[in-house]
């Protein structure tokens, strides 16, 4: 059983938790829009919110007595990895499915009114 977190941790605990969802949406944001924008020089930043939303969550995990339990750190860990990678995955998913889109919409015949 874990043990509940302490009241005298309840503010890093809304702290870290808050950071979690600015930076991971931040690590996002910064991640698409590099790639729309071909702009190589935001991905180091995109990668620096990562490595903040990573501390973030070993100082929520923390407070929040996750890792005195042997399973929650694999689940804290896969859901770190998970999030590294899904940007990833769903940049892949949305070109590919765009690019189809593109080469049956070359294949129609054009209408001219």
């Amino acid at each position: 059983m874990i043990e509940p977190a302490s009241l005298a941790n309840f503010f890093t605990i809304f702290f870290s938790a808050a950071m979690v969802i600015m930076l991971g949406a931040l690590y996002a944001l910064l991640f698409a829009y590099s790639r729309l924008k071909h702009d190589p020089r935001l991905m180091p930043v995109a990668y620096l919110s990562y490595i903040g939303l990573f501390v973030a969550t070993l100082f929520l995990a923390d407070a929040a007595n996750l890792l005195k339990h042997p399973l929650w750190p694999v689940i804290v860990v896969l859901m770190l990895v998970g999030y590294l990678l899904a940007p990833h995955a769903i940049w892949h998913l949305c070109v590919g499915t765009h690019a189809e889109e593109q080469e049956n919409t070359e294949l129609l015949p054009s209408k001219n009114l």
